[in-house]
């Protein structure tokens, strides 16, 4: 009797473009199968390429038959709980979730076994550090490519975008704003014990990739780091890159093999694929246990909410990620410690009035209480130690 094969069984935390589309994937797969898809959301969610009978609101039924989580909600308060609450079950979570892994990674890190996934932007910078690494280069820059920026884009335009993009208003105003890159830039920063040249990052402009990448470089070699940062340039690739040193005694090699004639070389990966490159994590992770890349166990970087424009005491903001009030901004913690995580600004009240490009702090606001607000304490009471 031919013995059936095993596969991994993969429970889903949300219904969005990244969770919609990793469940149509796995759906053609034969390792791996979809056990639930947990949402928020009410009546038929169309495009999962799943039955509609594994979507749920119940988390218990999916981790009492899931073998792994991938959390992927835009929502860290949320994933936060349900994070903590597969632990509980025994159960890996694998996130792409950047947001997440900024406000509370740290503290879940401690409490299970989770990692963010390749396909992202971290994610896939993770990877192509692992290949530098063993290669023999020093990593000197670690960079994110943007292709477009703007502060404090319009309600119309963004609503535009989200629908021939197929996200959410949200989701392209943090695009748009830089906080999902300043997200992301700084877990990189965290993960690989990296650093940031200036609050907001430098975000060099370019047409150039080499050129901009470079430049970046010679910052972080005057500047004695390692940087994690970003180019702005159109014409650049949308992937990730890496600027790296190597040993002088083999400089005549690189070169032969059209590297340049250093001291700095560039690596990039061209593309960042999201929902098509979480398996390769899902895989890994199962069975070998290795984080490709989390927010490391004493982050020093953290993302601050800035107004966009001047907020009057007694507002309320729905949500500060992609929100039309508020934008995130990268920045040492220890910078200004008492500055409002972007991730934390959910139906939050202010009490004082703040102005443009000024930094949220917890003396503006009433933070409603979470358990991704404990764990932004706890890791907070754990980095003012180390300062």
């Amino acid at each position: 009797m031919r013995r059936e094969l095993f596969k991994i069984r993969v429970g889903i935390v949300g219904t969005g473009t990244i969770a919609r589309g990793l469940a149509r994937l796995i759906s053609k797969r034969k390792d791996m199968e979809v056990s639930y898809i947990l949402t928020r959301r009410k009546g038929i969610i169309p495009d999962l390429g799943v039955s509609q009978e594994l979507i749920t609101q119940s988390i218990q039924q999916v981790l009492e038959h899931s073998d792994i989580l991938v959390v992927s909600t835009g929502d860290p308060i949320y994933s936060t709980a349900i994070i903590d609450l597969a632990f509980q079950y025994g159960v890996k979570v694998v996130t792409m979730d950047a947001d997440t892994q900024v406000l509370s990674g740290t503290w879940l890190s401690s409490r299970g076994q989770i990692t963010e996934a390749e396909g992202d932007q971290p994610g896939c910078l993770a990877a192509l550090r692992e290949e530098a690494l063993q290669m023999g280069f020093t990593p000197l820059v670690y960079g994110n490519i943007k292709g477009f920026l703007n502060h404090n884009p319009g309600f119309d335009d963004m609503t535009f975008w989200a629908k021939k993009q197929g996200f959410t208003v949200n989701s392209v105003t943090s695009f748009t704003d830089g906080t999902k890159l300043q997200i992301e830039q700084a877990l990189v920063a965290n993960a690989f014990g990296a650093n940031i040249a200036q609050r907001g990052l430098i975000g060099e402009k370019t047409d150039n990739l080499e050129a901009g990448a470079f430049h970046l470089a010679t910052i972080a070699s005057a500047q004695n780091k390692v940087l994690s940062d970003y180019i702005i340039s159109p014409t650049a690739p949308p992937g990730v890159f890496l600027v790296g040193t190597h040993h002088n005694d083999l400089a005549a090699g690189l070169k032969t093999y059209k590297m340049g004639d250093g001291p700095h070389y560039l690596l990039y990966k061209h593309t960042h694929l999201c929902y098509f490159e979480i398996p390769k994590t899902i895989l890994k992770f199962y069975h070998t246990d290795k984080v490709l890349i989390d927010n490391g166990r004493f982050p020093t970087v953290s993302v601050a909410t800035v107004a966009k424009k001047r907020i009057a005491a007694g507002t309320l903001i729905e949500k500060g990620i992609g929100s039309m009030e508020v934008r995130g901004e990268a920045m040492e913690i220890a910078e200004e410690p008492s500055h409002v995580p972007i991730g934390l600004m959910s139906k939050v009240h202010f009490t004082r009035t703040v102005e443009p490009g000024q930094v949220v702090t917890f003396d503006d606001v009433e933070i409603n209480e979470s358990l991704a607000y404990k764990a932004w304490q706890e890791t907070l009471l754990q980095e003012e130690k180390t300062f």
